[in-house]
């Protein structure tokens, strides 16, 4: 029987078990790397070596790693109604602790997380602030808290990690295969054709499945954004301006905007008409669902003594 309050176009079970599949596809690419190098025992000590790996892996703290990039610390008597936005969103999305905020003081309109669910931080720019209405914001906000629920920044993490090590393993045997490359003229050894496509294949089969896996979260994340705001159409908007922010009058008279021809197995997000459909779906199914499942409870958020601002951008840049 049909569960009338299970959302289709963007089903977070699919979502889960895709996320496995392209997770094991990695994990069998770099077992049968380690076969092809040492034979029954590689499998073992490649495994453990990647482990070993992705444990070793410094989890800095993201002010360190922000300090580089020109992000600064928000205080909240700059954006009090962006912190309230964001403690709502943590506080829906059950997180132990809420991200910090910093600022970019860039023209395009970005905003990224990093960190742990103890340890987050979302950064916005200064032309998401100016350009997006209050809805969109809480969505782009919510998708990002998504990603920190949903432990993305781990799953990329050791995706990574296992990427690293396979590259590095494939490096390893072409140079043991080019010293035996003597042996191949002056005695009977044979190596398998097989093994040399495994040494050379791998490292690319292996990031085109890391690519398909943040895809594959991308979607997660938006499906985690509307049931905690329960407004995917904001989050559409927002996507749609955001993929259209270099346009400009004249581009769009004499330079229409060309249709991107990068392949779908090279880019790290979805396409944005993709997600704006699922978005879009998602919405009619909110507003469709019988009156005994009702939608996620929308966000209104409201300060001490009335509503928020009716922006949540900085103070002294409007």
């Amino acid at each position: 029987m049909k569960d009338p309050c299970r959302t289709n176009p963007l089903d977070g079970l699919r979502n889960i078990f895709q996320t496995f599949l392209i997770l094991a596809g990695m994990l069998g690419i770099f077992a049968l790397l380690g076969w092809v190098l040492l034979g029954g025992m590689g499998i073992l000590w490649s495994l453990t070596f990647g482990l070993a790996l992705l444990a070793a892996t410094p989890r800095l703290p993201p002010r360190l790693f922000l300090q580089g990039k020109g992000a600064r610390p928000l205080h909240p008597s700059e954006a009090p109604g962006l912190f309230v936005l964001v403690r709502e969103l943590s506080r829906r999305a059950g997180l132990p602790k809420v991200p910090a905020l910093f600022y970019i003081g860039s023209e395009v309109m970005n905003a990224f997380s990093l960190g742990r669910r103890e340890d987050a931080a979302i950064v916005v720019t200064g032309a998401l602030l100016r350009r997006l209405d209050d809805p969109e914001i809480s969505g782009v906000l919510a998708h990002e808290i998504g990603h920190i629920r949903n432990n993305d920044l781990f799953i990329h993490s050791l995706a990574d990690a296992m990427t690293r090590v396979t590259a590095l393993l494939a490096n390893f045997g072409m140079i043991l295969l080019l010293l035996y490359l003597p042996l191949l003229f002056f005695s009977e050894l044979r190596i398998s054709s097989v093994a040399v496509l495994i040494l050379i294949l791998s490292p690319t089969l292996s990031s085109l499945l890391q690519l398909a896996l943040s895809r594959t979260r991308e979607f997660e994340a938006d499906l985690t954004a509307s049931q905690l705001t329960g407004d995917p159409r904001a989050l559409a908007a927002a996507l749609a301006k955001m993929e259209h922010q270099d346009g400009n009058v004249w581009r769009t008279l004499f330079m229409p905007r060309r249709k991107d021809l990068t392949p779908s197995v090279l880019r790290t997000h979805p396409h944005t008409e993709q997600r704006l459909a699922r978005l879009l779906q998602l919405a009619e199914e909110f507003a469709n669902r019988p009156a005994d499942c009702p939608p996620p409870e929308p966000l209104v958020l409201r300060e001490e003594g009335g509503s928020l601002p009716g922006r949540y951008g900085l103070k002294g840049e409007e």
